[in-house]
């Protein structure tokens, strides 16, 4: 039986080893995410740099190569969910860190637009450190501090997150942009390391996941099957699309804001940086107070905060409101992403959380792909700001569906 199946009756004295295998995955959490994001900032560059041996465009490359790792990810993240529920949780956080050290490091010898476009799907393909890392611990810790868990792991993201770009854009500057490829690659090869060294899983599949042709699909129908679930995978899918929507845009308005593109880079730098931060700190407490009170009123009071706290974006007409607009949001932010997670996990059984949260996986790669385009159209159409104004209205919808409709336990009363 896998650790989360006996976690609703752990005794305190089995809690240290959850505990260590938590803190320790944090950490490569952490790790992970510096080495992800740290391209984010010259990636385009980069692409620039490199140009095109077909004759497309920068910018139609520059889409691609964003976008096509995305997508890959969609298509790839349930089936290695599934694996990981036949085979442990571990063996895929191990192939999706050593699998990204590899690949990334590849792109820092690659010779043109194209040869990177390929790694980048073949990224997508291999890689989701998130997924995999929320399925081992949402397998590894009793179920009634899963809040808290994943609260924890989200501090390893956004922390990560948050850090990468700086991280990347210092060897970028120094060193060059392949350089910071290879420094991303061993980040991630640390990563995998740590998972190595320092986890231990007890695992043993669930007795209807078959090693048939028809185990993937058996997997997939159950977790759908199951109360509550599909509409907490509609609000992961509305929380990734609101999220991502205003990241690529949030430059441009900041831009508006100070009237010169001088120092654009650097002051978004920061906004995103301090709402990084509020989110971090939100994820903890905020998933502790779902184990106590309920993920799911938790999830409708931080939705509908979120929402609210979009709309001011129509009138802020300076940096510093602009920047209290993403604390706050940020905020809010910070307690959406680690209560769904542990919904998806109040609602479904120990054992498949490898199915659980690639499906969830595929889910977010596929509200990444759209946001941007969707983002863009409403931009060109009714203008930069009612992109935020969408977000709120995405957010309180989501508030709306989980009051009216997403149950508070796992099965109907």
């Amino acid at each position: 039986m896998s650790a989360a199946a006996s976690g609703s009756g752990e005794s305190m004295d089995h809690q240290p080893a959850w505990q260590r295998t938590l803190y320790t995955l944090a950490f490569v959490q952490f790790v992970s995410a510096v080495g992800f994001s740290s391209t984010f900032t010259f990636l385009p560059l980069y692409v620039k740099q490199l140009g095109s041996t077909t004759g497309l465009s920068v910018e139609l490359l520059t889409g691609l190569v964003f976008s096509a790792q995305a997508f890959a990810m969609m298509l790839a993240a349930p089936v290695w969910g599934a694996l990981a529920d036949r085979h442990g949780r571990k063996m895929m956080v191990l192939r999706a860190t050593w699998g990204g050290a590899i690949v990334i490091a590849l792109m820092g010898f690659v010779r043109s637009g194209e040869e990177l476009l390929l790694l980048r799907i073949l990224q997508g393909l291999i890689t989701g450190v998130f997924s995999a890392l929320t399925t081992l611990v949402a397998a590894s810790v009793p179920r009634q501090r899963m809040g808290y868990a994943l609260g924890l792991l989200q501090v390893g993201l956004w922390g990560g997150t948050s850090a990468g770009p700086l991280f990347g854009g210092f060897i970028a500057d120094q060193f060059g942009f392949r350089t910071s490829f290879l420094a991303t690659g061993i980040l991630l090869a640390v990563a995998g390391g740590l998972t190595s060294w320092g986890v231990h899983e007890h695992f043993e599949p669930m007795p209807y996941v078959s090693a048939g042709r028809n185990g993937f699909l058996t997997a997939w129908g159950h977790v759908l099957s199951s109360y509550g679930v599909r509409l907490t995978f509609i609000a992961r899918f509305l929380n990734t699309l609101g999220r991502t929507m205003i990241e690529p845009f949030t430059p441009l308005l900041v831009s508006q804001l100070m009237h010169t593109e001088s120092r654009t880079a650097t002051v978004t730098g920061v906004l995103l940086a301090i709402s990084a931060a509020a989110g971090t700190v939100a994820a903890i407490y905020l998933g502790q107070l779902g184990d106590r009170r309920g993920h799911r009123r938790v999830l409708v009071i931080m939705a509908t905060l979120a929402g609210l706290f979009y709309l001011p974006t129509l009138w802020v007409d300076s940096v510093w409101q602009l920047g209290l607009v993403l604390t706050l949001t940020g905020t809010a932010a910070g307690g959406i992403l680690p209560t769904l997670s542990a919904l998806l996990a109040t609602y479904t059984e120990p054992g498949e959380e490898g199915a659980v949260y690639g499906l969830e996986a595929a889910i977010v790669s596929a509200g990444r792909t759209i946001a941007p385009m969707l983002a863009a159209t409403l931009a060109t159409w009714f203008g930069l700001r009612s992109i935020y104004l969408v977000v709120g209205i995405i957010f309180l919808s989501m508030a709306v569906m989980a009051r009216r409709w997403m149950p508070s336990s796992p099965h109907p009363s």
